[in-house]
């Protein structure tokens, strides 16, 4: 079993790396793409994965924040970020994982209650926000959002160079 440890690769200087995973792959992209516009003075990278572990071929990128998306109108999403969650090492809990809730905007269209993602972010002691991606309002907020805890994630490391880069924009 494959398994994703914060350390496996030196950082790179004024680079930063963002792991989406989750199975909504269009809404992931638009958020991508919002994050992407953001004005950072250093480079960030995004990278998409439906699961956990990435496929023997990926020779996977350092990564600075794993971002966990549970839309909360698909079970299926949920058991895939359950199972993601056993390829990636205790040490990226640390402050280098967080969850990203989507579809809460309509509680009428859950299928998965909101306690249970409550539950699961104690149990990984993570941040959680919500947001709803199908809205492209909140793609901005989002992608702040996220940025904010990559810079915060950053700063806790030693030696960490793109933590101030990140929070000029």
């Amino acid at each position: 079993m494959s398994v994703l440890r914060p350390l496996d690769k030196l950082p790179s200087l004024n680079t930063a790396t963002i792991l989406l995973v989750g199975t909504e792959d269009a809404l992931l992209q638009q958020l991508v793409d919002s994050m992407l516009k953001e004005d950072c003075t250093s480079e960030l990278k995004v990278h998409l994965a439906k699961s956990l572990p990435l496929p023997s071929s990926v020779n996977p990128p350092r990564i600075d924040l794993i971002v966990f998306v549970v839309n909360l109108h698909s079970k299926y999403s949920l058991q895939n970020t359950e199972e993601s969650l056993h390829h990636v090492d205790a040490s990226f809990f640390l402050g280098k994982v967080c969850f990203l809730a989507t579809g809460a905007g309509r509680e009428s269209h859950c299928s998965i209650h909101q306690h249970t993602v409550v539950k699961l972010v104690h149990t990984y002691q993570s941040p959680l926000l919500y947001c709803d991606l199908e809205v492209p309002c909140s793609w901005v907020p989002t992608s702040l959002s996220l940025l904010t805890w990559l810079a915060q994630g950053l700063s806790e490391w030693p030696g960490s160079q793109a933590s101030a880069a990140l929070t000029d924009g």
